[in-house]
């Protein structure tokens, strides 16, 4: 069984990236499991509270992600950036220096996302590029999946109803899934 970790970028109850890891789910291919996770309870990264201990939620991310086949980034879009608090989790999880190895090195990752925007999140995926080599994960760029004007694409209670947009994250899956099996 092939698992992925699943990070939604955004706290917001009623966030699209949250309603399109959601909709991953059903999709995943066969043979293939996704667990889904939010960063609630994460707090900002400082070194004092590092050195007293790491908090419960910080532990838990970062042992999920260690324990994946592989992880994907649900991004949203920020000022045409990465969300901070999405980039202050992975910091966590890079801390101490010596436990980057296990949880990112080598790790396949990918990064999507939807925003309101007619843009999706090309600009947040184009900023995770430096982190994600900084921190040596095996980044695939088989496909990319921005869902643009995701108000159109969900319904009220955050399913997805657009078809095109199903298909296509079907199919992201896939090549995702595919990536992690090839490199094990």
């Amino acid at each position: 069984m092939t698992t992925i970790l699943g990070i939604s970028g955004s706290l917001r109850n009623g966030s699209f990236n949250t309603a399109l890891l959601r909709a991953a789910g059903p999709l995943m291919p066969e043979g293939s499991t996704l667990a889904a996770s939010t960063l609630h309870g994460v707090p900002l990264y400082d070194a004092d509270v590092e050195a007293a201990g790491f908090p419960a939620e910080v532990a838990a991310l970062k042992e999920a992600m260690a324990a994946a086949d592989g992880v994907m980034l649900f991004t949203p879009e920020y000022n045409n950036a990465l969300p901070g608090v999405f980039k202050n989790a992975i910091d966590w999880c890079s801390r101490p220096p010596a436990d980057v190895p296990r949880v990112f090195r080598g790790r396949p990752f990918a990064v999507l996302g939807a925003s309101p925007g007619g843009f999706g999140t090309i600009l947040s995926q184009d900023a995770w590029l430096p982190v994600l080599h900084t921190l040596g994960v095996r980044q695939w760029h088989g496909a990319r999946l921005m869902v643009s004007r995701a108000g159109a694409v969900f319904d009220g209670e955050g399913a997805l109803t657009d078809e095109g947009i199903r298909g296509q994250l079907k199919g992201f899956l896939e090549g995702f899934v595919a990536f992690v099996r090839d490199g094990r």
